[in-house]
């Protein structure tokens, strides 16, 4: 598959099934978040992860810190991942306005080499960072931005019915007119 269809194949699903991602195929998707360009090449992103069968310690804790929906759906992913962005520029100090955007492009890269892989990623924002750092001991120049569910795709029938309507339904995405402009924005 060229990168263009791969691309366009990838999904976000919230079933999955109990297939184990292999060591080999997790590190191939951390390794292409590695090579993902930052500026000024600080890397600031961070990755704390669970297998469900290998460390379900860990796992229960990630699982416990997000909310109620979302916990009902990705406790069946095998993989959870803490997504983190490192705050202050460690050669000065200073905030790192746009190490989000670095995180970003890493997990962009970590999504393509999954989809490459047949394995789904889901991100999500719906969990409390607060208790995130305090249960995983996030430092104080870290920040957790999303968790990500990582598994092979599972049967939208196994999930509760309203889950079910939104797993179904037709995949969207606004017209490239809608988002890409060759002019300023008109006032109003």
């Amino acid at each position: 598959m060229d990168t263009y269809e791969l691309i366009k194949s990838r999904r976000s699903p919230r079933s999955y099934s109990d297939k184990a991602i292999s060591a080999e195929d997790l590190e191939k998707m951390f390794d292409a978040a590695r090579w993902a360009a930052s500026a000024y090449n600080l890397q600031p992103w961070r990755f704390i992860y669970a297998d469900k069968e290998k460390n379900p310690e860990l796992y229960n804790k990630i699982l416990g810190v997000m909310v109620e929906f979302n916990q009902r759906w990705a406790k069946a992913a095998p993989i959870l991942i803490v997504t983190l962005v490192n705050t202050k520029n460690p050669r000065t100090g200073d905030a790192l306005s746009h190490a989000r955007y670095d995180l970003g492009l890493a997990v962009g890269n970590m999504m393509i080499m999954a989809t490459s892989l047949g394995i789904s990623l889901r991100n999500m924002s719906g969990f409390d960072a607060n208790k995130a750092r305090e249960v995983l001991n996030i430092p104080e120049n870290m920040e957790a931005v999303t968790i990500i569910a990582a598994g092979y795709r599972g049967l939208p029938e196994n999930l509760p019915p309203d889950m079910y309507k939104m797993e179904t339904m037709p995949r969207e995405r606004l017209e490239l007119s809608e988002i890409v402009f060759n002019k300023v924005f008109d006032k109003e």
